[in-house]
Parts: C-alpha cells; structure tokens; sequence
C-alpha cells in the first residue's frame, strides 16, 4: 500500500471505516492475536491527503515552469535540456496521479476499474521514469566533463531524443510488474495476484523497487558526480565552488530523501516472513513507512530547483516571465525578452554559463577542459 492504505510498498488498499470494514485494519497471525493498525491508517489518510495535495500543487507549478522555460528558448537544445524536459514530463506524470489517489483514499466509492488500471500505471511509470532521467543526467555531465575530447561527437539533439525514448521504454518494462495484476475490487484498487504468485509477487516488487529504483541510481549517481568533482578540483575556475556545491546537493538531497523510505520498503520485505512479530513493531513499521513515504514522494517537487532553477537559461526565463506578469497586471507594456544580454551572450560559449552554474544550459564542458 501506499503506506497508509496505498502506494508502491504493497497492494492498494481502500481506507473505509464502516463497522463492517472494521477488520481489515487488524492484521492477523496464525499464533498470535489480532493486531489493530485502523488508527494508522485512518491517520495517514489524512495526513497524506493534505501532504500530497500540497506535493501536487508545487510539483505542477514547477515542473511546467520547466517545461515552458525549455520549450520557448530561442536558443538551440541542448541534450541536457532533452533530458531536463524529460525529467519533468515524468515528474509531470507522477505529480498528476496523486489528485486521483487523494480522491481514493477519501472516497467509499475508490476508482473506477480503467482509472484504477491508468492511475497505478502512470504513477509507477512516473516514479520509475523520474530516477531513471536522474541517473542519465549524472552520467552525461559524466560524459561532458571527465569524457569530454570523447563524447563531443556523441550528445547531439538527435542521441539524446533516442536516449529518451530507451529511458521511457525501460521505466515502462520495469513499472510493468507494479502494476499488471491491479485491477479494482470491491471498491479497491489493489493487486489481485495469481495463487501462485500471491507470496512471492509482493516481495519481487519490493526487491525491484529497492534495487532499480534506488540503490542502482545511486550508486551511478555517485560514481559520475565523484569523479566529475575530481575533475573540476583539477582545473583552475574560480566557480567551481559553486559547481561542486551543486553536485553534491543533487546527490545528497537524493541520498537523504529516498534512502529513510527503501529502508523501510526493505524492512517490510522481511515482514512477510514474520521479522516482525510484536503488534507495536508492525505498527510502528506502518506508521514509519507513511513519513517516509511522504519525504520521498515529495522529491519530485524539488527537481526542478536542483536540475533547473540553477541554471541561469530558467533563472532568465523566471525574470520574463515575471515581467511578462507585471506587464499584464499593470496595464501597460513593459519590455520582455527572453534572450540574454548582450554581456551574458558573450559568455554563452563558456562552461561557466552553462555547465559550471549545474550544467542547464547549452555549453560544452570540453571548451573549458
């Protein structure tokens, strides 16, 4: 369930509390007394209902601030920004499912069988496809800067659209197992898997969202960003501060949003083989998986701060758009453009425009090195 009574960690699970519904919030072993958890859930269906309205709202408003910035440049694209669009289109997709969660989680009704089908994809295919651009974006800066005389030719426009689609069909492969069995029953969204498959598909999710969708991308993450660092200590810049400052954010905000959340999906792997014995630890282990949970989804909202924002192309565009704002509001024309001055066109050319401010814009790391 998304911790609470829905997510990845486990099935779909439709918080209602008619009498009647009353004992599926009691989790029940064979030598042991019934374990009560309706307190849990009835507090993460609040709880994440207001949280995840509010990951909406800033994830929307900053991921389309991205998707605009990117697509009105009048300058040339980059790969970087092909992978950047991307990046928010799959955080666009994530963000855009979790109004329809809220509703579920709300509702006696839950979902209609299509959505239900739809919205687990999208949400999984969004989650997956978020973190695989993450990993892509590390390891071309990897190849722009500590590769740099070797892969000019190579990050063109065109190998970066090709990329994309591998990246997108990839998280589609891997979201599959999250979502093929979910369909709706009894008013709930959840996983209705094949007797045979009902002890092991849960754990084999589990597994795949520990290994692929963290531990795997972080480990690369870490690699291209150790040594893109060792390369920019190695070359005399004088923001260069302000690169590594920005690359270990990336990572470390990563590292510190997602890891608490893997911990705890880990921790409920061994669950299914009876670690957890004690009615308090399950109950603590629901309750940790709802706050971690909501640190981790919230991430999204983020990216587009850390990948983008830093960058001075959307720091420009955000200054047009604020222009263009204050033109309307005022009622009288005021002069927007989004193209840069003249004394900021003139560094266009140099990594410390474009690579050395995060790498969003159009500079090419081997002008530099």
């Amino acid at each position: 369930s998304l911790s609470s009574g829905w997510g990845m960690s486990g099935v779909l699970t439709m918080p209602t509390f008619s009498p009647e519904s009353i004992e599926e919030y009691f989790e029940y072993d064979e030598s042991a007394e019934a374990c009560y958890v309706g307190d849990i859930v009835a507090f993460g269906a609040v709880f994440l209902s207001i949280f995840y309205s509010l990951v909406f709202a800033f994830g929307l408003v900053g991921n389309l601030l991205v998707v605009f910035a990117l697509t009105n440049s009048r300058k040339p694209k980059s790969i970087t920004d092909i992978y950047l669009l991307n990046l928010a289109l799959s955080d666009l997709l994530f963000v855009a499912t979790l109004p329809f969660w809220t509703h579920y989680v709300l509702s006696e009704q839950g979902l209609h069988n299509a959505v239900c089908k739809l919205t687990t994809a999208f949400f999984f295919i969004g989650f997956f496809g978020g973190i695989f651009f993450m990993t892509v974006i590390s390891i071309d800066r990897y190849l722009a800067i500590v590769l740099a005389a070797n892969s000019m030719s190579n990050r063109t426009v065109q190998h970066g659209v090709t990329i994309s689609l591998g990246v997108w069909a990839a998280a589609i492969l891997v979201a599959a197992p999250q979502f093929m069995f979910t369909k709706r029953k009894e008013n709930e969204c959840l996983g209705d898997y094949p007797e045979v498959l009902q002890e092991i598909w849960p754990v084999l999710r589990n597994v795949e969202v520990n290994f692929l969708g963290f531990l795997l991308p972080l480990l690369l993450m870490s690699f291209c960003y150790f040594r893109i660092i060792q390369t920019l200590f190695s070359c005399k810049n004088q923001k260069k501060a302000k690169a590594i400052k920005l690359i270990l954010l990336v990572v470390i905000v990563f590292f510190l949003f997602w890891t608490p959340y893997n911990i705890l999906i880990f921790l409920e792997t061994l669950k299914f083989y009876d670690f957890f014995p004690s009615c308090d630890m399950k109950r603590d282990l629901r309750l940790a998986l709802s706050v971690t949970e909501t640190v981790a989804f919230s991430h999204c909202c983020l990216n587009p701060f850390i990948y983008a924002f830093a960058g001075e192309k959307f720091r420009r565009y955000l200054c047009h758009l604020y222009r263009k704002c204050l033109a309307v509001l005022c009622g009288r024309s005021v002069h927007v453009s989004f193209s840069p001055p003249e004394s900021q066109r003139s560094r266009q050319g140099s990594i410390l425009s474009s690579n050395y401010t995060h790498y969003t814009s159009d500079g090419d790391a081997s002008l530099l090195l």
